[in-house]
């Protein structure tokens, strides 16, 4: 198997050739490798390792940035070994556990590369895997979302994912088999137009797709952990289900929140003048022209329509605060995501940068 992997990833260089020298022109780095750490010193050296062979075998020119998120072991003492011996380590340590997303944030900002990686720090991920990424990426695509197509975790952990994917696919229309991977590769610029915080590092295909990039995934090579245990455990689920919802709404909604909101609250504001103007009609009729339709006053209905009336009231007019918040803090964020210029659109967007 492992033999007509490596055999795949040499005919794979040939047709990448062209993406790793068009961008060494330019005297950069073609790929950042953003490696978050919670204690998985056992861990690092071996990646370190795999991701050098990777790099040499197929001449591509990376740097690593290790991003200690509050370990308690000795993860940052081996990621200092590492960078004082290889220029192309870096690492950036937290001072208390601040979560994937934040840690990616950081590698985000600390990336010199045009292209961006993720990969855990477990060996799950297999660096062979990387020229695979880069090809699929040099089509035309902008994320590149890994597919553990033959995983290699516990049941508990397998089939919910399998629910939550195909749950993730319903709601936002972009159908991957494998959300939850943390192997992925993207440009730049994607990195650059969304915000992930909380546990949304799992939805940046999602954010991305929804700023109109182009997505895609590839079946990766999964491996059994060899060190240490997973961090995640069955609160994992429920939060993920909660950041999707908050997913949907961003990605929906985010520029146009009274869309929703207004909706619902008109929905139960007409729910709820439907209501009274029904009990309106029966107190007229009993107390008017004698129809003895009894009471309206102690009938569930009267509740109800008052408090959906109040209800689509505040619904309402929380869209319209939503909407005074996304007109304000979003003056400097733009709505629209632009893939190329030319012609003189490009030399006015010059002029403006400088």
């Amino acid at each position: 198997m492992f033999k007509l992997i490596t055999i795949r990833h040499k005919k794979i260089l040939k047709h990448s050739e062209k993406l790793f020298l068009s961008v060494e022109r330019k005297g950069s780095i073609v790929l950042s490798i953003m490696i978050p750490v919670l204690n998985e010193t056992e861990s690092l050296p071996q990646l370190y390792q795999e991701i050098c062979d990777t790099s040499q075998e197929y001449n591509i020119d990376l740097e690593m940035i290790f991003i200690d998120d509050g370990s308690t072991d000795t993860s940052w003492e081996t990621i200092s070994q590492l960078a004082a011996r290889d220029e192309r380590v870096s690492g950036i340590r937290f001072r208390r556990n601040f979560a994937k997303a934040a840690a990616l944030t950081a590698g985000m900002r600390a990336a010199r590369g045009s292209l961006i990686m993720m990969m855990d720090a477990d060996l799950q991920d297999d660096p062979k895997e990387i020229p695979q990424f880069l090809e699929k990426l040099n089509e035309g695509y902008d994320v590149v979302n890994g597919w553990k197509e033959r995983r290699l975790d516990p049941w508990h952990k397998v089939y919910p994912s399998k629910v939550f994917n195909w749950m993730v696919g319903k709601l936002t229309g972009l159908h991957l088999h494998d959300h939850n991977c943390g192997l992925k590769i993207f440009r730049k610029e994607v990195a650059a137009e969304i915000r992930i915080y909380g546990e949304l590092h799992r939805f940046i295909p999602v954010l991305a797709d929804a700023r109109g990039f182009k997505v895609t995934e590839i079946p990766i090579h999964h491996r059994e952990r060899q060190h240490g245990h997973s961090k995640y455990g069955v609160r994992r689920f429920l939060r993920g289900f909660l950041d999707l919802l908050t997913v949907r709404f961003l990605t929906g909604y985010g520029q146009r929140p009274q869309h929703m909101l207004g909706a619902v609250g008109i929905c139960c504001l007409f729910l709820g003048l439907l209501g009274l103007g029904y009990l309106g009609i029966i107190w007229t009729l009993t107390n008017l022209f004698g129809v003895g339709l009894g009471p309206i006053g102690n009938r569930p209905l009267l509740a109800y329509s008052v408090a959906m009336t109040i209800l689509g009231g505040q619904a309402i007019s929380l869209g319209l605060l939503a909407e005074l918040i996304v007109a304000y803090t979003g003056r400097h964020q733009d709505s629209y995501s632009i893939s190329e210029r030319t012609g003189n659109a490009a030399e006015n967007e010059q002029e403006l940068i400088v």
